[in-house]
């Protein structure tokens, strides 16, 4: 199984198509308040969220489904990074509610080649977050830094691939 690509792999203009999708329960909701410190009622209190917010419910917090994108792009994307350089933008389009399962899918904006190192390139990408309806609910630019495939080849000692390390024989 293929775990992110080499810097030739990347195409300006293909698009990743990230599975499985991941449906977003109450408990990893508050879990990633919890653990992050966002103790906004909108994300934590029920009662809070039908009575004060135009959704009548619990918003699930944005930066959890920011990471679960980010997640889910890994194999395609950034399997192989040596660098994530940059969030470029973050958009958050439309509510994410306990319940709502999200796809995700990735576009290649643009690649260039190191300046200063030539065993490596960067990719420019664009993620984009659809719930179970095909609404679009966050999207977000990011740069990579990945290797070229004849430097990482090079690199491996007895054709020993330090991304798959073997494991020992059982007994």
């Amino acid at each position: 199984m293929q775990f992110g690509r080499y810097f030739e792999e990347f195409e300006v203009g293909a698009v990743y198509r990230h599975w499985p999708g991941k449906t977003v329960t109450e408990y990893d909701d508050h879990l990633f308040c919890l653990l992050t410190m966002n103790h906004h009622p909108l994300h934590m209190d029920a009662h809070y969220a039908e009575s004060a917010s135009q959704f009548k419910r619990n918003v699930v917090v944005g930066n959890y489904i920011y990471s679960l994108l980010l997640g889910m792009s890994v194999p395609d994307v950034s399997g192989k990074a040596i660098a994530n350089l940059e969030v470029e933008s973050l958009r958050h389009v439309a509510p994410t509610f306990h319940g709502d399962t999200i796809y995700g899918e990735t576009t290649v904006l643009d690649k260039r080649e190191s300046g200063s190192k030539p065993d490596r390139g960067v990719v420019a990408v664009e993620t984009r977050g659809y719930n179970q309806d095909g609404t679009l609910v966050c999207v977000f630019r990011r740069k990579v830094m990945v290797p070229k495939r004849e430097y990482a080849a090079a690199a491996v000692p007895d054709g020993v691939d330090p991304e798959r390390p073997s494991f020992p024989e059982p007994r």
